[in-house]
């Protein structure tokens, strides 16, 4: 009877390595969306998540900004 390997784990925490780069977010290398932020977290650095909240925030406002003219330009009367 043929045995199976068993599957392999994927890490469930990055090391330090795996911390987020406060200039690249600013210089827009690295996309600010849910797990970017999530790993964050779960990684638990306090000075990376304070460095990831200003960039995030101002991401979140320049999306706000865009659905509302996305929205005024399809004449929708959706208000986000």
């Amino acid at each position: 009877m043929a045995t199976r390997k068993p599957a392999k784990k994927a890490a469930s925490k990055k090391s330090a390595k795996g911390a987020l780069d406060a200039k690249k977010v600013r210089a827009g290398v690295v996309v600010l969306y849910g797990p970017p932020i999530w790993d964050a977290i779960r990684r638990g650095s306090v000075a990376e998540m304070k460095k990831l909240l200003p960039a995030a925030r101002a991401h979140a406002e320049s999306v706000k900004k865009a659905l509302t003219s996305l929205d005024k330009a399809i004449g929708s009367k959706v208000k986000f």
